[in-house]
Protein backbone atom coordinates (compact mmCIF):
# COMPACT_ATOMS: atom_id res chain seq x y z
CA UNK A 1 0.00 0.00 0.00
CA UNK A 2 2.17 2.85 -1.34
CA UNK A 3 5.05 1.59 1.00
CA UNK A 4 2.44 2.16 4.35
CA UNK A 5 3.11 -1.10 6.67
CA UNK A 6 0.11 -2.35 7.77
CA UNK A 7 0.17 -4.16 11.92
CA UNK A 8 -2.87 -4.46 14.05
CA UNK A 9 -3.38 -4.96 18.01
CA UNK A 10 -3.95 -8.28 18.42
CA UNK A 11 -4.09 -8.26 22.66
CA UNK A 12 -7.02 -10.63 23.87
CA UNK A 13 -8.19 -11.85 27.03
CA UNK A 14 -5.98 -15.00 27.28
CA UNK A 15 -2.53 -16.08 25.88
CA UNK A 16 -3.87 -18.34 23.86
CA UNK A 17 -6.84 -16.20 22.38
CA UNK A 18 -4.27 -13.72 21.38
CA UNK A 19 -1.65 -16.39 19.73
CA UNK A 20 -5.26 -17.50 17.59
CA UNK A 21 -5.37 -13.16 17.18
CA UNK A 22 -2.07 -13.80 15.69
CA UNK A 23 -2.45 -16.52 13.55
CA UNK A 24 -5.57 -14.69 11.69
CA UNK A 25 -4.08 -11.42 11.36
CA UNK A 26 -1.28 -13.36 9.58
CA UNK A 27 -3.82 -15.40 7.58
CA UNK A 28 -5.96 -11.70 6.36
CA UNK A 29 -2.15 -10.12 5.37
CA UNK A 30 -2.09 -8.16 8.27
CA UNK A 31 2.20 -7.56 8.59
CA UNK A 32 2.44 -7.07 12.29
CA UNK A 33 0.91 -8.20 14.86
CA UNK A 34 1.31 -5.87 18.07
CA UNK A 35 0.72 -6.63 21.52
CA UNK A 36 0.00 -3.72 24.58
CA UNK A 37 1.34 -4.73 27.26
CA UNK A 38 -0.51 -3.11 30.65
CA UNK A 39 -1.11 -4.04 34.06
CA UNK A 40 -0.43 -7.83 34.86
CA UNK A 41 -0.80 -9.14 30.78
CA UNK A 42 0.03 -12.13 29.75
CA UNK A 43 3.91 -11.90 29.06
CA UNK A 44 4.15 -10.66 25.80
CA UNK A 45 7.52 -12.25 24.53
CA UNK A 46 6.23 -15.67 25.66
CA UNK A 47 2.97 -15.12 23.11
CA UNK A 48 4.86 -14.60 20.69
CA UNK A 49 7.01 -17.44 21.45
CA UNK A 50 4.08 -19.29 20.94
CA UNK A 51 2.67 -17.60 18.01
CA UNK A 52 5.88 -18.19 16.33
CA UNK A 53 5.51 -21.80 15.95
CA UNK A 54 2.08 -21.73 13.86
CA UNK A 55 3.09 -18.24 11.81
CA UNK A 56 5.56 -17.99 9.13
CA UNK A 57 5.96 -14.47 8.47
CA UNK A 58 3.89 -11.94 10.22
CA UNK A 59 6.20 -9.30 12.64
CA UNK A 60 5.78 -9.58 16.41
CA UNK A 61 5.79 -5.90 17.70
CA UNK A 62 5.10 -4.58 21.17
CA UNK A 63 3.79 -1.48 21.73
CA UNK A 64 4.80 -0.62 24.44
CA UNK A 65 6.62 -2.90 27.26
CA UNK A 66 6.99 -0.17 30.39
CA UNK A 67 10.54 -0.09 31.58
CA UNK A 68 10.30 0.63 35.00
CA UNK A 69 9.69 -2.75 35.85
CA UNK A 70 12.08 -4.56 33.97
CA UNK A 71 15.70 -4.03 34.26
CA UNK A 72 16.88 -3.80 30.29
CA UNK A 73 18.81 -6.90 30.65
CA UNK A 74 15.77 -8.51 31.56
CA UNK A 75 14.00 -7.07 29.05
CA UNK A 76 16.76 -8.24 26.56
CA UNK A 77 16.20 -11.68 27.78
CA UNK A 78 12.78 -11.88 26.43
CA UNK A 79 14.04 -10.31 23.17
CA UNK A 80 16.47 -12.65 22.73
CA UNK A 81 13.94 -15.94 22.94
CA UNK A 82 12.37 -14.80 20.36
CA UNK A 83 14.91 -13.45 18.11
CA UNK A 84 16.10 -17.31 17.87
CA UNK A 85 12.73 -18.46 17.11
CA UNK A 86 11.50 -16.27 14.52
CA UNK A 87 14.88 -14.43 13.39
CA UNK A 88 14.05 -10.61 12.54
CA UNK A 89 10.49 -10.90 13.12
CA UNK A 90 10.37 -9.13 16.48
CA UNK A 91 9.82 -5.08 16.77
CA UNK A 92 10.74 -4.33 20.78
CA UNK A 93 8.63 -1.29 21.44
CA UNK A 94 9.42 -0.22 25.41
CA UNK A 95 8.79 2.88 26.96
CA UNK A 96 8.64 4.27 30.64
CA UNK A 97 4.51 4.70 30.46
CA UNK A 98 2.92 6.99 32.75
CA UNK A 99 3.05 7.75 36.65
CA UNK A 100 -0.59 6.32 37.08
CA UNK A 101 0.37 3.15 36.07
CA UNK A 102 3.92 2.83 37.47
CA UNK A 103 3.46 4.47 40.73
CA UNK A 104 -0.24 2.36 41.07
CA UNK A 105 0.54 -0.57 39.81
CA UNK A 106 3.83 -1.61 40.43
CA UNK A 107 4.75 1.12 43.56
CA UNK A 108 7.88 2.14 41.50
CA UNK A 109 8.26 5.54 41.68
CA UNK A 110 8.03 7.79 38.37
CA UNK A 111 10.95 9.74 38.09
CA UNK A 112 12.72 11.17 35.17
CA UNK A 113 11.17 9.50 32.31
CA UNK A 114 12.79 10.65 29.15
CA UNK A 115 16.25 10.38 31.72
CA UNK A 116 15.60 6.99 32.24
CA UNK A 117 14.57 5.79 28.56
CA UNK A 118 17.63 7.42 27.18
CA UNK A 119 19.48 5.21 29.54
CA UNK A 120 17.55 2.01 28.81
CA UNK A 121 17.30 2.26 24.87
CA UNK A 122 21.20 2.84 25.33
CA UNK A 123 21.85 -0.35 26.88
CA UNK A 124 19.48 -2.35 24.58
CA UNK A 125 20.86 -0.69 21.86
CA UNK A 126 24.43 -1.81 23.06
CA UNK A 127 23.44 -5.77 23.83
CA UNK A 128 20.97 -6.17 21.07
CA UNK A 129 23.16 -4.72 18.24
CA UNK A 130 26.69 -5.83 19.66
CA UNK A 131 26.08 -8.65 22.47
CA UNK A 132 27.44 -7.08 24.76
CA UNK A 133 27.17 -3.70 27.13
CA UNK A 134 28.71 -2.00 29.55
CA UNK A 135 27.17 1.15 30.64
CA UNK A 136 26.79 2.89 34.00
CA UNK A 137 24.49 6.34 34.14
CA UNK A 138 22.17 8.16 36.31
CA UNK A 139 19.85 5.67 36.63
CA UNK A 140 20.78 2.56 35.61
CA UNK A 141 23.66 0.10 35.48
CA UNK A 142 24.58 -2.94 33.30
CA UNK A 143 27.79 -5.38 32.28
CA UNK A 144 26.90 -8.61 30.36
CA UNK A 145 27.54 -10.07 27.11
CA UNK A 146 24.88 -12.74 25.15
CA UNK A 147 25.38 -14.52 22.52
CA UNK A 148 25.93 -12.27 20.27
CA UNK A 149 24.40 -9.80 17.87
CA UNK A 150 20.43 -9.90 17.30
CA UNK A 151 17.79 -8.87 14.58
CA UNK A 152 15.61 -7.44 16.79
CA UNK A 153 14.28 -3.67 16.00
CA UNK A 154 14.28 -1.46 18.60
CA UNK A 155 11.21 0.92 19.00
CA UNK A 156 10.14 3.37 21.75
CA UNK A 157 6.90 5.27 22.54
CA UNK A 158 6.54 8.63 21.90
CA UNK A 159 4.33 11.53 22.69
CA UNK A 160 5.47 15.06 23.21
CA UNK A 161 8.64 16.66 20.86
CA UNK A 162 11.22 15.73 23.63
CA UNK A 163 10.17 12.12 23.06
CA UNK A 164 10.24 12.44 19.50
CA UNK A 165 13.76 13.75 19.46
CA UNK A 166 14.63 11.27 21.74
CA UNK A 167 13.53 8.35 19.28
CA UNK A 168 15.02 10.07 16.12
CA UNK A 169 18.62 9.82 18.47
CA UNK A 170 18.15 6.40 19.64
CA UNK A 171 15.45 4.30 18.27
CA UNK A 172 14.62 2.23 15.00
CA UNK A 173 10.95 3.64 15.03
CA UNK A 174 8.87 5.88 17.28
CA UNK A 175 5.51 4.96 18.35
CA UNK A 176 2.55 6.94 18.58
CA UNK A 177 -0.41 6.84 20.65
CA UNK A 178 -4.17 8.82 20.49
CA UNK A 179 -2.01 11.90 18.52
CA UNK A 180 -3.99 13.74 15.83
CA UNK A 181 -2.57 13.62 12.41
CA UNK A 182 -1.92 17.01 11.78
CA UNK A 183 -0.35 16.85 14.84
CA UNK A 184 2.21 14.15 14.12
CA UNK A 185 2.96 16.38 10.77
CA UNK A 186 3.44 19.24 12.55
CA UNK A 187 5.74 18.07 16.03
CA UNK A 188 6.17 14.43 15.89
CA UNK A 189 8.04 14.79 12.13
CA UNK A 190 10.53 17.51 12.98
CA UNK A 191 11.34 16.47 16.36
CA UNK A 192 12.58 13.26 14.82
CA UNK A 193 14.33 14.96 12.32
CA UNK A 194 15.87 17.22 15.11
CA UNK A 195 16.64 14.03 16.77
CA UNK A 196 18.54 11.97 13.81
CA UNK A 197 20.30 14.66 12.89
CA UNK A 198 21.95 15.70 16.29
CA UNK A 199 22.71 11.59 15.66
CA UNK A 200 24.01 11.78 12.33
CA UNK A 201 21.66 9.09 11.23
CA UNK A 202 18.82 8.48 9.14
CA UNK A 203 15.60 9.28 10.39
CA UNK A 204 13.66 6.57 11.93
CA UNK A 205 9.77 5.58 10.62
CA UNK A 206 6.90 6.58 12.23
CA UNK A 207 4.57 4.06 13.89
CA UNK A 208 1.09 5.86 14.10
CA UNK A 209 -0.88 4.40 16.86
CA UNK A 210 -4.50 5.08 15.43
CA UNK A 211 -7.86 3.50 17.08
CA UNK A 212 -9.78 2.56 14.05
CA UNK A 213 -13.21 0.76 13.72
CA UNK A 214 -15.50 -0.26 10.11
CA UNK A 215 -18.81 1.00 11.16
CA UNK A 216 -21.23 3.38 10.22
CA UNK A 217 -22.85 3.94 13.31
CA UNK A 218 -21.71 7.14 14.68
CA UNK A 219 -23.00 6.68 18.36
CA UNK A 220 -22.02 3.25 18.78
CA UNK A 221 -18.51 4.41 17.55
CA UNK A 222 -18.50 7.11 20.01
CA UNK A 223 -19.37 4.44 22.90
CA UNK A 224 -16.83 2.19 22.12
CA UNK A 225 -14.41 5.08 22.26
CA UNK A 226 -15.10 6.43 25.70
CA UNK A 227 -14.64 2.81 26.70
CA UNK A 228 -11.56 2.10 25.33
CA UNK A 229 -9.85 5.57 25.18
CA UNK A 230 -11.77 7.54 27.30
CA UNK A 231 -9.31 7.45 30.17
CA UNK A 232 -6.40 8.94 28.26
CA UNK A 233 -7.53 12.74 28.45
CA UNK A 234 -7.20 12.10 32.49
CA UNK A 235 -3.93 11.41 31.96
CA UNK A 236 -1.85 14.82 32.49
CA UNK A 237 0.91 13.89 30.13
CA UNK A 238 -2.06 12.85 27.13
CA UNK A 239 -4.09 15.69 27.85
CA UNK A 240 -1.30 18.13 27.72
CA UNK A 241 -0.86 17.00 24.10
CA UNK A 242 -4.13 17.08 23.41
CA UNK A 243 -4.31 20.84 24.48
CA UNK A 244 -1.61 21.44 22.17
CA UNK A 245 -3.34 19.96 19.28
CA UNK A 246 -6.14 22.08 19.06
CA UNK A 247 -8.63 20.59 22.29
CA UNK A 248 -8.81 22.53 24.85
CA UNK A 249 -11.20 20.29 26.40
CA UNK A 250 -9.05 17.95 27.30
CA UNK A 251 -7.60 19.93 29.99
CA UNK A 252 -10.91 18.93 32.17
CA UNK A 253 -9.90 15.41 31.31
CA UNK A 254 -12.72 14.46 28.86
CA UNK A 255 -13.13 12.70 25.75
CA UNK A 256 -15.24 15.18 23.23
CA UNK A 257 -17.32 13.57 20.65
CA UNK A 258 -14.38 16.56 18.22
CA UNK A 259 -11.78 14.59 19.85
CA UNK A 260 -13.07 11.25 18.93
CA UNK A 261 -13.89 12.14 15.40
CA UNK A 262 -10.42 13.12 15.24
CA UNK A 263 -8.70 10.48 16.80
CA UNK A 264 -11.28 7.61 15.64
CA UNK A 265 -10.80 6.35 11.46
CA UNK A 266 -14.34 5.16 11.39
CA UNK A 267 -17.06 4.31 8.12
CA UNK A 268 -17.57 2.06 5.84
CA UNK A 269 -14.90 0.15 4.41
CA UNK A 270 -14.24 2.41 1.30
CA UNK A 271 -14.15 5.43 4.11
CA UNK A 272 -11.74 3.98 6.41
CA UNK A 273 -9.48 2.99 3.80
CA UNK A 274 -9.23 6.61 2.17
CA UNK A 275 -8.85 7.99 5.39
CA UNK A 276 -5.94 5.50 6.39
CA UNK A 277 -4.16 5.72 2.30
CA UNK A 278 -3.53 9.24 3.64
CA UNK A 279 -1.04 8.76 6.43
CA UNK A 280 1.99 9.37 4.68
CA UNK A 281 0.91 12.68 4.09
CA UNK A 282 0.90 13.37 7.97
CA UNK A 283 4.23 11.95 8.19
CA UNK A 284 3.67 7.99 9.46
CA UNK A 285 5.03 5.08 7.27
CA UNK A 286 3.46 2.96 9.48
CA UNK A 287 -0.18 1.77 10.35
CA UNK A 288 -0.49 0.11 13.94
CA UNK A 289 -4.52 0.17 14.09
CA UNK A 290 -6.20 -0.40 17.32
CA UNK A 291 -9.88 -1.64 17.04
CA UNK A 292 -12.38 -0.16 18.36
CA UNK A 293 -15.60 -2.08 19.18
CA UNK A 294 -19.10 -0.66 19.19
CA UNK A 295 -21.21 -1.92 22.13
CA UNK A 296 -22.85 -4.86 20.95
CA UNK A 297 -21.09 -5.06 17.77
CA UNK A 298 -19.80 -8.93 17.42
CA UNK A 299 -18.57 -8.85 14.13
CA UNK A 300 -16.52 -5.56 14.16
CA UNK A 301 -13.33 -6.67 14.67
CA UNK A 302 -13.74 -9.19 11.34
CA UNK A 303 -14.89 -6.38 9.50
CA UNK A 304 -12.29 -4.32 10.40
CA UNK A 305 -9.51 -6.53 10.02
CA UNK A 306 -10.98 -7.41 6.39
CA UNK A 307 -10.54 -4.14 5.76
CA UNK A 308 -7.04 -3.69 7.05
CA UNK A 309 -5.72 -7.00 5.57
CA UNK A 310 -6.77 -5.51 1.99
CA UNK A 311 -5.13 -2.42 2.54
CA UNK A 312 -1.74 -4.07 3.31
CA UNK A 313 -2.15 -6.54 -0.36
CA UNK A 314 -3.08 -3.43 -2.30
Amino acid sequence: MNGLKIGVHSSSFTAQSTVDAIIAAEKAGIECAWLTVGGIAPDPFAIFAAAAQHTKNILFGTSIVPTFPRHPLAMAQGALAVDSLAPGRLRLGVGPSHKPAIEGTWGIPFERPLEHLREYLTILRSILETGEVNFDGKRMSAHARSGGPTKVTLMASALRTNGFRLCGELADGAISWNCPLPYLRDVAVPALKEGAAKAGRPVPPLIAHVPVVVSEDLEAVRAGSQRQIGFYPKVPFYSQMLQDAGFPEAKDGELSNRMIDALVVHGSPDQVKARLRQLPEFGASELLAMPVIPPGDTTAMERTLEVLGELANE
